[in-house]
């Protein structure tokens, strides 16, 4: 999605690179006759503050646990489609006269001007047409996004220091976006709401009839929640990690853990339903599903929690059910395991270039 200036020129397949705060996961998806076939998943941690809020902290760690993952699941692709999110990307809904394509490439730095905070010579930009808007007959809606260049340098920089090439980098919002729809059918006039909840970012988008309506990043996520277990116990990260996932949630040790787990829960499902209120008192409509997916999802109580306190439907993704794989290779047990975690990583292995 993001921008033209940084596709670069290469073969069809890709691993799919989700670097998030907690840990990386490579993802290759093999597309043949039209069906795609999970050919390779892995995931590693990362040590902590490696990633903050979308920016490269511990470049070396990050490059060795890329190699290291290359050579656990001996890839042999090269070609990499990676996302960034954070607060160096901005995205933006605007309206805009109905033009050619030829004049609004002319006009879009123009236009950007009014809707990016950054000076527009430290950004690389990329927009998408996204329909003639149904009020305005004489007016489209755009989607413009903008993402500052020395952030693409450190992920440009990150890939090939780990021995990959850059040929796309996307928007996590968008490679969310991208994984749902290759799974689900698209319900007319109906507003679906794809919400990742990773450890330090929540990352919203809005989707109507197969359109990006709204987008947002919100800097909360599990990692609060382990704090929170671990100023309650006074334990290490890794030991609040099995609580919070539920491993250790019944122990007598731990009294008192469930409580702490359902605030936590509680504090990101307020969060997310001010996004939702925004949007619906925004465009006078309301969100008709939820479809939660990220690590935390995968915390029990959360989506009950959100469930209840949006009223609307909510289920965790599924990002591989239209994905075959070689259960000789991977155990549905462990792919249902993983799949809440993998749909950034899902969208951005299904990216080609050219789409």
């Amino acid at each position: 999605m993001l921008p033209t200036s940084i596709i670069f020129p290469g073969s069809k397949g890709v691993i799919g690179l989700d670097i998030g705060t907690n840990s990386i996961k490579m993802i290759e998806i093999e597309e043949t006759k039209g069906m795609y076939r999970l050919k390779e998943f892995g995931i590693i941690p990362l040590p902590k503050d490696s990633i903050v809020n979308g920016s490269i902290l511990n470049h070396d760690a990050i490059v060795s646990s890329i190699k290291q993952l290359i050579s656990n699941l001996n890839i042999k692709t090269r070609n990499t489609v990676v996302s960034i999110s954070g607060h160096p990307v901005i995205i933006k809904k605007i309206s805009m006269p109905l033009t050619s394509d030829e004049e609004l490439e002319e006009s879009i730095r123009f236009e950007a001007e009014q809707y990016i905070p950054f000076d527009l010579e430290e950004v690389n930009i990329d927009y998408q047409i996204l329909n003639v808007d149904e009020d305005k007959s004489d007016q489209m809606n755009v989607i413009l996004v903008a993402a500052k260049k020395v952030m693409i340098d450190d992920y440009t920089k990150l890939l090939s220091d780990a021995g990959l090439k850059p040929i796309i980098l996307d928007v996590d919002v968008f490679a969310l976006e991208n994984a749902f729809e290759m799974n689900y059918s698209i319900e007319e006039n109906q507003n679906v709401a794809l919400i990742d909840v990773g450890a330090s970012t929540i990352s919203i988008n809005i989707t109507k009839d197969g359109i990006s309506t709204f987008t947002r990043d919100v800097f909360l996520g599990g990692n609060q929640i382990t704090e929170e277990l671990q100023k309650e116990f006074g334990i290490s990260f890794e030991e609040a990690e099995d609580i919070k996932t539920g491993k250790e949630l019944d122990s007598p040790e731990f009294q008192g853990g469930k409580d702490v787990l359902k605030q936590g829960c509680d504090n990101i499902a307020s969060e997310i339903q001010k996004s939702l209120d925004f949007y619906s008192s925004s465009s006078y409509e309301s969100i008709n599903k939820i479809y939660l997916s990220g690590g935390t999802a995968k915390i029990p109580y959360l989506r009950d929690v959100i469930e209840e306190k949006a009223k609307i439907p909510t289920e965790i993704i599924d990002c591989i059910r239209n994905i075959q794989y070689d259960e000789n290779t991977f155990d549905p047990e462990y792919i249902k395991d993983i799949t809440p975690l993998a749909s950034v990583g899902v969208g951005l292995a299904l990216r080609r270039l050219g789409d």
